[in-house]
């Protein structure tokens, strides 16, 4: 099947307390909707809408199981959010080391 690009946001995804509960507790593995929101302290109305907006971003996927939804975590769209981050991150710290070595430390500003 090929990759397509999410429709959402991964980093609006990522910023409800919610929605990173919900992937932290997907990392243990998969599970039904049922399981994830009995973990949370809200209504499994505004679960499903926490787990379509993180599949909408990539960062989830479902498959049927019977009658039950399986929640799981997408890879390509957490290595996707990790890229992203390691790249703007690996810039800046190029950019400090280099500042840092070409910095006199015996020099006062």
């Amino acid at each position: 099947m090929p990759a397509t690009k999410p429709a959402g946001d991964p980093f609006e995804a990522l910023g409800d307390e919610h929605r990173r509960e919900i992937l932290r507790l997907l990392s243990a593995g998969d599970k039904p909707v049922q399981q994830i929101a009995a973990a949370l302290p809200i209504s499994r109305p505004a679960v499903s809408r926490h787990l379509r907006l993180l599949k909408e971003a990539g960062l989830v996927a479902e498959h049927a199981h019977g009658t039950r939804r399986i929640y799981y975590l997408r890879e390509e769209g957490l290595n996707a959010v990790q890229e992203y981050l390691e790249g703007v991150w690996g810039e800046a710290a190029a950019r400090f080391r280099l500042f840092a070595e070409n910095t006199d430390p015996g020099r006062e500003r």
